[in-house]
């Protein structure tokens, strides 16, 4: 649809449509049409004979030099003239447009435009080129629509909330909506991607309402999400993965700034443990010293992991080199992230080490192409879908990602770029993100259910899936192979 069309009617609160549409994807694929402008001094009649002819909903306000100022609907000019008994069109639209517009640039995702069109109440944003040019408008119902679900009304539950009871309670509606997905049969990277926004929108959410209650150090700081957060990948069941990076001028001036910060942090921590994200139980959390940082100490501690790759420092790897910027400063996670990549490509020991650590989990899948299970657990007969299963995809995505110097965290979306250098050889990369996406479906309807062998990610496959979805998912473990085999040749391993 076009960018700046009329919204669709809205799919009915229990329809949900499969859409191959990627919340990663950027914003320039969402522009459909060159958008339509007007100059402030234009009349209202000649604004609404604009969007008649072109069928769409909005015009964007904008100067001569094609800076935009405003947006003006049809939605404004029922309230503000017509409804207002205001009937005199000739007057300019610059008397009855919205002022201001959310800009974002063209190479933003469409994720970054749904949390932001949430947290601002706004239902579209301008996209701009890097020269600050307006290049185009995207609605929210070109974003929500793509997938058609009824999801406004989680978002709005969450944006509601005026305190963290009422936020508890819209986590559980945001719980709820997230399981309806799963049932109703939206793929799987869909499905991760909506919860995965969904659940940010509730931790932003409930950022803004501690740090209503603290007096922050007035430095530049931003929240971190690693693990799966950080890899929007976040399932029915996900605990809490989460730091700060703080700018600080020395040792001395950081020990000052992170106890101020603490208090805070261990705060949002426990107002996420309420809204359903339960504590950490490893510690990886923003209230623990070891992950309140400044950007100094980030470094050194990266740095520490890469030039001695013990075992220890091999898992922390694993978890924190995979993060995103949830709330703040996002150009202190950017830089970090940049520098991380500069020290990674061509550290030939570190990155054969992280192979050699990959190849650890191995598909459980025996040469005859039957199910290999652990005889030692608890639960014999069962596979762990998220260790044996998600891990070995997770694991050779991050370490392309590392050796290419690519910025994505997003497991599929690390393997789409590794693609463009890498010759998997055989079928497409395409097959391979299948087989892991099938394997992540797998573990959304388990969840959906009881913990039946100790966790919500064991299933027993004999007993908790069908004789088609057993062979899909050899095949999807064969994959996983293929992704260990290109690093066993890759590295000598």
């Amino acid at each position: 649809m076009p960018a700046s069309a009329t919204e669709p009617a809205a799919a009915p609160d229990d329809t949900i449509t499969p859409a191959a549409f990627s919340l990663h994807a950027p914003l320039r694929t969402l522009v459909r049409r060159v958008p339509v402008t007007v100059s402030p001094d234009a009349s209202i009649r000649e604004a609404l004979e604009l969007m008649d002819a072109g069928r769409i909903g909005s015009v964007i306000i904008a100067s001569g030099d094609g800076v935009p100022q405003g947006i003006l609907t049809f939605g404004d000019v029922l309230r503000r003239v017509v409804l207002a008994e205001e009937a005199d069109l000739w007057r300019p639209v610059s008397e009855v447009m919205t002022p201001g517009v959310v800009q974002l640039g063209f190479e933003a995702s469409a994720y970054d435009a749904v949390l932001l069109m949430a947290r601002r109440n706004v239902r579209y944003v301008t996209v701009m080129d890097r020269a600050g040019r307006l290049v185009g408008v995207v609605s929210r119902g070109d974003l929500y629509s793509a997938q058609r679900i009824a999801s406004e009304e989680a978002v709005n539950a969450v944006l509601s909330a005026r305190d963290l009871p009422q936020l508890v309670l819209a986590a559980e509606a945001v719980r709820a909506f997230s399981a309806r997905l799963v049932t109703q049969g939206m793929a799987a990277e869909q499905t991760i991607q909506w919860i995965s926004s969904l659940n940010d929108l509730v931790a932003l959410h409930a950022i803004d309402l501690v740090r209503e209650q603290h007096a922050l150090p007035e430095v530049p700081w931003c929240w971190l999400a690693f693990g799966s957060e950080g890899r929007f990948e976040q399932t029915l069941a996900t605990d809490q993965d989460n730091g700060i990076i703080f700018v600080a001028q020395d040792e001395s001036e950081a020990a000052t700034l992170r106890a101020r910060f603490l208090p805070f942090a261990l705060a949002v921590n426990e107002a996420l443990a309420a809204c359903g994200f339960p504590l950490c139980s490893g510690q990886i959390m923003a209230s623990n010293p070891k992950w309140c940082l400044s950007t100094v100490e980030w470094r050194a501690r990266f740095l520490d992991w890469i030039t001695h790759a013990e075992p220890v420092s091999l898992l922390n790897a694993s978890i924190f080199f995979d993060f995103r910027p949830l709330y703040g400063d996002t150009q202190l996670s950017d830089a970090l992230r940049d520098w991380l990549l500069d020290h990674t490509v061509g550290s030939a020991l570190f990155l054969r080490l992280m192979a050699a650590n990959a190849l650890q989990s191995r598909p459980p899948l025996g040469l005859i192409r039957e199910f290999v299970f652990d005889k030692k657990g608890q639960h014999p007969r069962t596979l762990d879908l998220k260790l044996h299963g998600v891990r070995p995809y997770v694991d050779a995505a991050r370490l392309f990602a590392l050796e290419q110097g690519l910025r994505a965290t997003n497991t599929a979306q690390r393997l789409r770029d590794a693609s463009r250098h890498v010759s998997f050889g055989g079928e497409d990369i395409a097959a391979v993100i299948d087989g892991y996406h099938f394997i992540q479906l797998l573990r959304l309807k388990n969840q959906k259910g009881e913990a039946e062998y100790g966790s919500p990610n064991r299933i027993d496959p004999a007993r908790s899936i069908n004789h088609l979805e057993r062979q899909v998912l050899k095949h999807a473990f064969r994959q996983a192979n293929r992704l260990q085999d290109r690093l066993r040749a890759d590295y000598r391993l």
